[in-house]
């Protein structure tokens, strides 16, 4: 075919640019010299992409207010903008959650504080898989509910319950409790309160595990006498008429960490910024989820059957520290649920040694644990720092003060951990 001479050759960009490189390589300019002015990470036969290793993630859920910043992450796209295309899917306990973690089905995972410990050492049952803790989702927002029979004889003093708890040790039929998980939260909380009050959770009751959104339906059978959950669990049980909050949480402890996002140390060491993508999406689903012109819409999106399914209106109350207490007690309560606030996000190393030195009082380990050497291998400062290094956030960084619970015993993190274990009047303390 004969080329028509009206027609104008062109040239295209990527052509010209082509000729000129190859132009100015005869003339002695070498490759290395044409990137030598680049930026290191782009050296090579192309360059270094901050892309995720792995894009495509399922995060576990269970149906509690706190799994909020995941579903949030999720709804509004901010997994999406750094490269992450979740799935969010919802277990049916803690147990199907941690092994869903642990056999590579979820990715990531909305996880009590204690249970990625309790894996990392092989504890209360859990099959030995080393996990880290680079966030933590959530401060605050749990409660202890107990049964409507004692609505004015028991309020936030678990002391009052030692008649209740004799007597029904007496007759050989003891009082029951229920938490969530072994060495989770939940059952560190129950544990801690009735202590305080006098009460050993391994001698004087029966301690048992119930899944969170089965707590009001086996209140309401007669199978326990209270419980410890998250929410909405426990306003749920007020609006039922079937009990009331003794406590909240941040009654016992002001400000406590409660849920974080954790990965299998294998996932993490392969995928390390897959795992600070969605470190800096959860960052972005916090920020948005403290501010509390938010929370209505907030409650809205996580009451849907997919995620927690309960009306709203009895999320959002609490979400917004109103604390309707079921036995005539209300409070406009300051340390409601954080997401963001108050540097609640770093993974601080003394959370995971108070919780070392529970599971050391309460028998969950026998002899003195490694406490330093769990920590570091579990708690992930190093992540959750370059994570918001890289987009800028400025965090309040390492935390070592000392905390107080309410039954007036510090806690000190630079202090001798196994002399605070130990010290506990109530304990079940081995070898």
């Amino acid at each position: 075919m004969t080329a028509n001479p009206k027609m104008k050759q062109t040239v295209s960009r990527p052509e010209f640019t082509r000729r000129q490189f190859l132009g100015r390589s005869a003339t002695g300019l070498t490759l290395g010299a044409l990137l030598a002015g680049l930026p290191k990470g782009w050296q090579g036969t192309a360059y270094a992409s901050d892309a995720p290793e792995t894009s495509q993630l399922r995060f576990g859920i269970i149906a509690l207010t706190d799994c909020s910043p995941i579903v949030i992450a999720h709804e509004k796209g901010l997994f999406k903008k750094y490269g992450i295309e979740s799935t969010v899917a919802k277990g049916a306990n803690w147990a199907a959650i941690r092994d869903s973690l642990s056999s590579g089905d979820n990715q990531a995972t909305h996880m009590l504080l204690g249970m990625p410990i309790a894996s990392t050492m092989g504890l209360a049952g859990a099959p030995k898989k080393p996990m880290v803790i680079p966030w933590i989702l959530n401060r605050n927002g749990q409660a202890i509910t107990l049964k409507a029979e004692w609505m004015g004889k028991v309020k936030a003093d678990p002391k009052a319950l030692v008649p209740f708890v004799q007597q029904a040790k007496k007759l050989g039929e003891p009082l029951t409790f229920a938490m969530t998980f072994p060495p989770g939260t939940h059952a560190l909380w129950m544990r801690y309160y009735l202590a305080a009050g006098g009460v050993n959770p391994d001698k004087d009751i029966s301690l048992i595990t119930i899944p969170p959104p089965q707590m009001v339906a086996n209140m309401k059978i007669g199978k326990m006498d209270g419980f410890c959950v998250g929410e909405p669990w426990n306003a749920r049980a007020i609006a039922d008429k079937i009990g009331f909050t003794s406590v909240a949480t941040q009654d016992i402890w002001p400000d406590h960490p409660e849920k974080v996002c954790a990965f299998t140390a294998e996932f993490a060491a392969k995928n390390p910024k897959s795992v600070k993508a969605v470190l800096k999406a959860l960052n972005e689903a916090s920020l948005w989820l403290d501010d509390l012109k938010n929370r209505p819409e907030q409650a809205e999106i996580v009451s849907r059957p997919t995620y927690i399914n309960c009306p709203k209106e009895l999320i959002l109350g609490r979400l917004l520290g109103d604390y309707d207490y079921g036995d005539g007690r209300t409070r406009k309560d300051p340390n409601y649920m954080i997401f963001s606030e108050r540097n609640c996000n770093y993974p601080q190393p003394k959370f995971a040694q108070w919780w070392l030195t529970q599971f050391r009082r309460w028998g969950m380990v026998t002899g003195t644990p490694d406490y330093a050497g769990v920590v570091q291998q579990v708690m992930r400062g190093d992540l959750y720092e370059e994570a918001m290094k890289e987009i800028g956030y400025a965090h309040g960084g390492l935390n070592n003060a000392k905390e107080t619970l309410f039954d007036g015993v510090t806690f000190d993190p630079t202090g001798d951990l196994e002399a605070y274990a130990k010290g506990f009047a109530v304990n079940s303390v081995k070898g």
